[in-house]
């Protein structure tokens, strides 16, 4: 029976709360703090993507996912270049009215369960947009979950 009355409403909140209790289950269980999380860096990410690439990660997300995604987008703003300190301060600042985290871990954790979920294709093109320290952390945050693609598979696709 559906909770919605409408199959693409129930699957982007089965998948929602999927990927919160995928948060939760690191950062513990708050479903409003996970989702601040997964809101604050989808939208840190989002201001460092050219708007092309932008959209077409948005296309990816979850359709209730991709609202916060795009809440206070502008996009003539886009992208604008930041080193991983920098844009993990800016994550620390946008979760600083919540309870206190790491924002390293929230970062990491965000990055995990976009490497999970999205094609490995539109992950690649979006880490190589990404400056090099900060490309480099989100790669070692998917490596210790998400294991390497098959060698095979790369010369297929």
């Amino acid at each position: 029976m559906s909770a919605t009355g409408l199959d693409v409403l129930d699957k982007t909140i089965q998948t929602t709360n999927i990927w919160l209790d995928e948060i939760m289950a690191v950062l513990g269980p708050d479903r409003r703090f996970a989702w601040k999380v997964l809101s604050i860096v989808l939208r840190k990410l989002r201001d460092r993507l050219p708007v092309e690439l932008s959209a077409h990660l948005s296309a990816e997300l979850p359709l209730l996912v991709r609202g916060t995604y795009y809440d206070q987008f502008r996009p003539a703003k886009q992208p604008t270049d930041c080193n991983l300190e920098q844009f993990v301060a800016e994550v620390a600042d946008g979760l600083s009215d919540a309870r206190p985290v790491n924002a390293r871990e929230a970062i990491d954790v965000v990055f995990t369960i976009l490497s999970s979920h999205i094609p490995r294709g539109q992950i690649a093109k979006v880490q190589s947009a990404l400056p090099k320290d900060l490309r480099a952390f989100w790669i070692a945050a998917e490596e210790a979950v998400v294991p390497p693609p098959d060698p095979g598979e790369i010369q297929r696709g």
